[in-house]
């Protein structure tokens, strides 16, 4: 066929046309989400003008498996990423699908909640019932999805600055308030011998470590990356780092410009600070809002269609949804197959109780690539040159990390 194929009959591939700034917008795209909105309120009640240290401990967690990936990612800068690990530490088809439709089911449920957010915050600009408001947004998100990667990704990029900017603007604001925001820094850092601190420190990290989840999506776009194996690491890295800056200087502003117990009773304590710090109207939050949940939703349909663009490309599933259309190649039935089941959930399935699923099977997700990991190392004799590399004791820590959040997090909910 014309569409699949190029000169010669070799098949339509992939083109690596992402740069390093193009993946971090990315990354920083599909990682920072509504989650720290809600989760500021959330670690102020429980540790206070200390929850800020929260974030550092959970982004430390969250490193081992940064780590992970980025090793992962520069052996095999694959589409459905996942996958192809699983299949090369263990050699098991069947694994290895389960594995790419996990990642699939998992970025399907999640971008299905993030357009059900969208709708209500859009319905605040348009008077239209959240059914309509729903359907349109999927469609128009759909359409930019399945522009060139490059364009889409550019696109959902700038959304990612305005979405950025937002939590800037908090910090800005906090910053004009004067030199308090400084000379209470020492308030920050609880003393050796406050255990109830420090516990109440690592129970708000477990929660925290939420907030991250996201970055690891970087690697199913490895295959349209330049020069993965010194792009991919950089950018896993820079994303989870300046995630980590935002969040930890966003909880510090909130935690010194309003009480910590004020915020906890806040159902929107981000934009209770925004409004205390600047007495601008709450809709100017609900427009960075808007544009930060429909980028949440084009990064995700672009993640779920490269998936399934690898599985197809693996021989895991029908060889149509590795077709790539001649002028955009873009995997057009991957991604019209993920907006259509992203349109279902949204539409047809109440996520309340879903939506609880996709941290729990990140963390399954995080597990497998961890012990896949530590299996390759385990039988090679010496490593593939040219990759970044960490050590054994890496994965280990990132395969226990993620078993003992997904067990908390299975006995909290």
């Amino acid at each position: 066929m014309a569409s699949d194929t190029i000169a010669g009959g070799e098949p339509r591939r992939l083109v690596r046309r992402l740069t390093l700034t193009h993946s971090v917008l990315y990354g920083l795209g599909v990682t920072i989400g509504a989650g720290i909105y809600v989760l500021v309120g959330v670690a102020a009640g429980r540790s206070g003008m200390h929850a800020p240290l929260a974030f550092v401990a959970a982004a430390l967690m969250m490193s081992f498996s940064a780590a992970t990936f980025a090793e992962l990612a520069t052996r095999m800068p694959v589409s459905a990423s996942e996958a192809a690990y699983v299949k090369a530490a263990f050699n098991r088809e069947g694994l290895s699908l389960a594995m790419g439709l996990l990642v699939v089911v998992t970025a399907t449920i999640s971008a299905a909640t993030i357009t059900v957010g969208s709708a209500g915050y859009i319905g605040v600009f348009i008077g239209l019932p959240p059914g309509w408001i729903i359907t349109f947004t999927v469609l128009a998100m759909a359409g930019v999805a399945c522009l060139a990667t490059v364009h889409s990704v550019s696109f959902a990029g700038i959304m990612t600055v305005v979405e950025v900017g937002g939590l800037v603007l908090i910090i800005a604001a906090g910053l004009g308030q004067g030199a308090e925001i400084v000379t209470r820094l020492p308030e920050m850092w609880p003393a050796p011998g406050e255990a109830g601190a420090w516990s109440g420190i690592a129970g708000t990290a477990l929660i925290a470590v939420f907030a991250f989840i996201g970055f690891e999506h970087l690697v199913n776009v490895a295959e349209e990356i330049k020069d993965p194996q010194r792009t991919l690491p950089r950018a896993l890295f820079l994303t989870l780092g300046l995630t980590a800056l935002l969040y930890v200087l966003v909880t510090w502003v909130a935690v010194t410009a309003v009480p910590p117990a004020e915020l906890a009773r806040s159902a929107a304590p981000l934009a209770l600070v925004f409004e205390r710090l600047t007495g601008m109207p709450l809709v100017t939050m609900s427009a960075i809002a808007v544009v930060a949940t429909l980028n949440g939703v084009i990064v995700h349909m672009i993640m779920i269609a490269r998936v399934l663009y690898g599985l197809a490309d693996q021989g895991s599933l029908p060889r149509g949804l590795a077709v790539l259309n001649p002028l955009t190649n873009t995997p057009l039935l991957a991604t019209a197959l993920g907006a259509a089941a992203i349109l279902f959930l949204a539409l047809a399935v109440r996520l309340e109780g879903l939506a609880n699923l996709t941290s729990q099977c990140t963390l399954v997700i995080f597990a497998a690539v961890n012990l896949s990991l530590l299996a390759i190392k385990w039988r090679e004799d010496a490593p593939p040159p040219g990759i970044f590399q960490c050590p054994a004791w890496v994965p280990v820590a990132g395969f226990v990390a993620s078993l003992l959040l997904l067990g908390i997090d299975l006995v909290l909910r």
